[in-house]
């Protein structure tokens, strides 16, 4: 689960204590099937009410009194600390936004003899740790190329050796002493993949895990698929723990699905990187950037959002639940085959396997998970019709067994789909409520 959204704590009444905010719901979290959160950057940022996305001391998560404050917007290090011993005691993974790219807040200007510009160069922080000048920033006498730049806030020039060294000792802390598991890198597109290669390639050591532990990793491309796959060629070559990658096409492939009534469902089979690389692709429907409260020209999905969340917790990659539809929305209905907690529980119960469209046309869309170890797979149904209840008979991998409709929903039909039965050859009638979905499981 992405753990916030923008403006989470003002929105929520929880300036300077979202991580109080999200403590308590873990429970009910994990039970639901959510095994992993992550959480917003957590260093002090330029600015004592910002999302992190403008980092300032790496080494302050709300101890030093600096920049507006103590605590930084989502709360004091105290807080952090009981959230993740918290998380992990309810077994499930941390994952922590680095922002590697830029910094905000410098406490002088500097003179760049290299340009003959004066900026904010200056950061001396009083974590007393990864203090800079202009030589830290490009362009500087170790590299005069950059990527990209980012809102004028002074790029970090990562082939400076002090910079690497901090960086990289920032990203062992946070493992090693924090406890976060893994990493979601902010903007890639703005620094070369080295620099996370060589966080993710790593050895930390961590209680309870084995002495080589290798953290998660996923970068934010936002791209083409085309673009990301060389994203993720380029920065896993000779890797041996490489990187994944949000997978944004097949979120406009969903928003497709969703918010235009003539989308052809054929555009799902073989859509987006987790149907040609599963294992490096993190599935979603919406983030903090496409979806804004209070934001008239936000880009999230706005109509019959579950058949995005049915897609993406019953095919393969790594779903990524958004906090907003879970909690704000009202999408989770716990207890209920119609919301996200249903899908999340049958995607840890039972998604395993490989993937295998069995039928395929504009309006009816069935695939299925051949299982694997102690999933035993599963069929999904979407049906794109808005006048009746849509499905076909399919040759499923199951010879006489019945298939238990466990999670459905539809904005227009509130009926109830049927167990089926399987014959000898393991072929069954499956069907789905207008605009709408239901997931069969073997049983």
């Amino acid at each position: 689960m992405q753990a916030f959204y923008w403006d989470c704590p003002r929105n929520e009444n929880c300036e300077f204590a979202w991580w109080p905010r999200v403590e308590p719901e873990l429970a009910a979290l994990r039970q639901a099937g959510i095994t992993a959160l992550w959480l917003p950057p957590a260093t002090k940022a330029g600015g004592a009410v910002s999302m992190g996305y403008d980092p300032y001391d790496y080494y302050d998560l709300g101890e030093f009194d600096q920049k507006g404050g103590r605590a930084t917007w989502f709360g004091t290090r105290d807080q952090l600390d009981s959230l993740v011993s918290k998380a992990h005691a309810q077994g499930m993974s941390l994952y922590a936004d680095l922002v590697l790219n830029h910094n905000n807040g410098a406490d002088e200007m500097e003179l760049n003899p290299l340009t003959g510009k004066q900026w904010w160069y200056r950061f001396k922080p009083l974590s007393g740790r990864f203090e800079r000048d202009w030589a830290c920033f490009h362009p500087s006498s170790f590299e005069t190329f950059d990527e990209m730049e980012f809102a004028g806030m002074p790029d970090l020039c990562h082939r400076n050796p002090a910079v690497y060294a901090a960086l990289v000792d920032h990203a062992h802390w946070l493992v090693e002493e924090i406890g976060f598991d893994g990493f979601r890198f902010d903007f890639v597109k703005g620094f070369n993949a080295w620099i996370i290669r060589a966080i993710l390639e790593y050895r930390y050591s961590k209680p309870g895990r084995p002495f080589l532990y290798k953290p998660f990793g996923v970068g934010e491309n936002w791209d083409s698929e085309q673009a990301i796959e060389r994203w993720l060629d380029t920065e896993s070559e000779m890797s041996d723990n490489p990187v994944s990658a949000f997978d944004f096409p097949l979120r406009y492939t969903l928003q497709g699905l969703c918010d235009s009534p003539d989308f052809d469902l054929r555009r799902l089979n073989g859509a987006g990187l987790a149907a040609r690389r599963p294992a490096r692709a993190v599935t979603f429907v919406d983030n903090h950037d496409l979806l804004r409260l209070n934001d008239p020209d936000h880009t999230g999905i706005i109509h019959d959002k579950m058949m995005a969340y049915a897609y993406i917790l019953t095919h393969e990659g790594y779903p990524c639940v958004f906090w907003m539809d879970w909690f704000n929305f009202g999408l989770a209905r716990p207890g209920q085959p119609t919301g996200i907690a249903a899908l999340s529980s049958l995607h840890e119960q039972f998604a395993g396997g490989s993937s295998r469209v069995l039928y395929a046309s504009s309006d009816l869309y069935i695939m299925q998970r051949s299982g694997f170890g102690a999933q035993p797979g599963l069929v999904i149904v979407i049906n794109n019709r808005r006048d009746r209840w849509t499905g076909t008979a399919v040759t499923t991998r199951w010879p006489n067994i019945t298939l238990t409709p466990q999670a459905w929903c539809s904005a227009i039909d509130t009926g109830t789909p049927s167990p089926k039965r399987t014959d000898a050859d393991g072929r069954a009638d499956l069907w789905a409520p207008p605009r709408g979905y239901a997931v069969y499981v073997p049983q």
